[in-house]
């Protein structure tokens, strides 16, 4: 299959280029730098949320799955987009987000048994909010307390509705005969919910992933990560047929394997979280490496940028570690320059703090960066000191390194097997070909 060892970037529309002046990228501008994902070298492209949104969650979420969001162009603007990357050979992923809706999808009136309801008067147990607080409010209208594991504007749907799996699939066909090559799911593990609606016990052991507030003190037992989820996930897969399924699932590598039993794909979420510490990225990487169908990842729109978090005198030794793992790997847009955390904006546009790992793409070094004419929804970080124009016309900067270590990929072979190494250190081999990687 394509993707087994693809290289995904992964774009955020609103920051990587805008075509019309209004300071928020768009799928014109998306268009227009498709040639630098040529001169990288990457397969394919994921966009994050292009839907219409009133942007609780920036895009996710979701007011109508079927549409563009205007900001972002028109659906002619899209078909134009998917005939341009596939005349280019790279396929595009779209976001599917199928565990929750924004509160203004005319589903939540049109259609409030798609979601989930208390069946009291109040909150049913003691389930908490990814953001803090309950998951659960009140609906203004109806007087009823609803769930909603993000946002209160993003109630969670109801998976063991038939007509949320009907609807939930017919969106993936829609976009799948508009040229779609396949869907990043969000979420995953937490489309399915109890059926009794149970208490969380309280954790016994620290998650290894980051959790906001209450939600680290509940072992998340029945408000998320149910049996029941391959049956929803099975009915996404019927829907998509052959086209790639990578899903978010927030839990460590132990649990991937009954989600692959329908996804192709599972971020390596371990690895994404892993200090920079050599033992640790061994231990990261060795269950998920048996797996087999993992997508390697070390930064995305919702964590820190991998030059912060590494640190810039590591980005290099990240690059090829990301690079030479076996299977598939995903970049954020950005990454390749070694574009770190930026300031956000004041005040906040995403209230849980992510705006400082979503500024825009650093084309040159203008002071907008060359990303737009006009004034950026965010400003560009250091244009100055960090561009793709620059870097493109020096051998040795990390844009260059990406595409050596990309094209190089190609030739490793399939074989993997970590080897002992000195201390601070991970090495590794495909083939006759040894990687070792500095770690502290």
């Amino acid at each position: 299959m394509w993707w087994e060892n693809a290289v995904v970037y992964q774009i955020y529309p609103r920051s990587f280029q805008d075509s019309d002046g209004d300071g928020i990228g768009d799928l014109r501008g998306i268009a227009q730098r498709l040639d630098h994902l040529v001169d990288l070298g990457v397969d394919a492209f994921w966009l994050s949320p292009i839907y219409p949104s009133p942007l609780a969650d920036f895009g996710y979420d979701v007011s109508d799955y079927t549409a563009i969001d205007p900001v972002f162009g028109t659906m002619a603007d899209f078909d134009q987009l998917v005939r341009e990357a596939h005349d280019r050979g790279l396929k595009l992923l779209l976001d599917l987000v199928p565990s929750h809706t924004s509160i203004e999808h005319p589903w939540f009136r049109e259609h409030p048994d798609r979601y989930i309801w208390s069946p009291v008067d109040g909150p049913p147990n003691n389930w908490k909010s990814a953001f803090g607080g309950s998951a659960w409010s009140p609906d203004e209208r109806s007087g009823r307390w609803y769930l909603h594991t993000f946002y209160p504007e993003q109630p969670d749907l109801d998976w063991r509705n038939p007509e949320v799996v009907t609807a939930m699939q017919e969106v993936v066909r829609f976009w799948l005969d508009r040229g779609v090559d396949g869907f990043r799911v969000d979420a995953v593990n937490l489309m399915v919910k109890d059926a009794e609606l149970r208490n969380d016990p309280p954790a016994t052991e620290g998650f290894p992933f980051p959790l906001v507030g209450e939600r680290a003190e509940l072992d998340h037992v029945y408000s998320a990560n149910q049996p029941e989820v391959t049956h929803a996930l099975a009915a996404l897969r019927a829907a998509a047929g052959e086209a790639l399924l990578v899903g978010e699932v927030y839990l460590p590598t132990a649990e991937y394997p009954r989600y692959l039993e329908h996804l192709d794909l599972v971020f390596a979420f371990e690895l994404l979280f892993s200090p920079w510490k050599a033992a640790r990225l061994r231990a990261a990487i060795e269950p998920a490496a048996a797996l087999k169908r993992v997508a390697w990842v070390l930064s995305n729109h919702d964590f820190d940028r991998l030059a912060t978090r590494v640190g810039v005198e590591n980005v290099r030794a990240a690059a090829e570690l990301l690079l030479t793992l076996p299977g598939a790997a995903f970049i954020y847009q950005g990454d390749e320059i070694g574009l770190p955390n930026g300031p956000g904006h004041e005040p906040p546009y995403d209230r849980a703090g992510r705006d400082r790992l979503r500024h825009p793409m650093q084309w040159d070094a203008s002071p907008g960066g060359g990303f737009t004419t006009g004034e950026p929804w965010l400003k560009p970080i250091d244009p100055d000191e960090r561009n793709v124009e620059a870097q493109r016309s020096e051998p040795g900067s990390l844009l260059n390194h990406y595409r050596r270590l990309i094209a190089a990929r190609r030739e490793l072979p399939s074989a993997f097997r970590i080897l002992d190494s000195a201390p601070r250190t991970l090495s590794y081999e495909r083939g006759d070909h040894v990687v070792t990687i500095r770690a502290e």
